[in-house]
């Protein structure tokens, strides 16, 4: 029980860091953050847009940032490793952020929904999802689903290759709630099926030449039997009579 419960206070102690870095780096545009521990201390990776505004003039902002990590969260000795996202558009975390704020300046949900679908689509993503959820037109609650190209809802290939964003945006009416769901461009779905050309193949794997002469020369036979072939029951009946 003791386990257990470890267990449970450090997933807690990671989702209030990750909001805490949401809040506090939501300018660099923040786009996820991996806590592992090593013999030296805490790790802390930091995905962001700019990394220049977390770190700061003379790494005075990231020096900061660690000690209120090592303060607030207890963390051992943290040493935080920043990282900008290679293409913010199949991020994500960030487009969730981002679509969230088109909101709050006014935009309308089904503009802002399908602006930002065709922007990641053309990033290369193989599929995207939109949940945006509140008070969307009026005062009763609302979902609407903005979806293009294939997403999976579970199992392993969800896991491996799907990114999941949350934001919020604080609107007059209410609350409105943005998710959002990337598959990677470099995804692999089961049920598709790569078939190597013959040139290829043979050169993977020479012993197939072998036994493609061996299934001709099966062939040739089955289709050509040799002629002195010793006759059949009946035939030597036919003879004796």
């Amino acid at each position: 029980m003791a386990s257990e419960r470890k267990f449970t206070q450090e997933n807690i102690r990671r989702v209030l860091l990750k909001e805490h870095l949401m809040r506090t780096v939501d300018r660099a545009g923040f786009g996820g953050v991996e806590v592992q521990r090593t013999p030296m201390g805490t790790r802390v990776s930091l995905v962001v847009e700019r990394p220049g505004i977390v770190i700061g003039r003379r790494g005075a902002a990231i020096k900061t940032l660690t000690k209120d990590i090592e303060d607030k969260f207890h963390y051992d000795n943290p040493q935080i490793e920043v990282q900008e996202v290679e293409n913010p558009n199949l991020n994500a975390q960030i487009m969730a952020e981002k679509l969230a704020f088109a909101l709050e300046r006014g935009w309308h949900f089904r503009r802002a929904g399908h602006s930002t679908v065709r922007r990641i689509m053309e990033s290369g993503a193989r599929g995207c999802l939109i949940i945006i959820s509140g008070k969307l037109t009026g005062e009763r609650h609302r979902t609407e689903k903005f979806k293009e190209g294939s997403i999976k809802y579970c199992g392993e290939t969800r896991n491996l290759f799907i990114g999941t964003g949350f934001a919020v945006a604080k609107l007059k009416p209410g609350v409105i709630g943005v998710q959002v769901e990337i598959m990677q461009p470099g995804a692999h779905l089961p049920a598709e099926i790569d078939v190597m050309p013959m040139e290829m193949a043979m050169q993977a794997n020479p012993d197939l030449v072998d036994l493609l002469k061996k299934l001709e020369e099966a062939s040739v036979i089955a289709e050509h039997p040799a002629e002195d072939e010793a006759p059949a029951e009946s035939d030597k009946k036919e003879v004796t009579e």
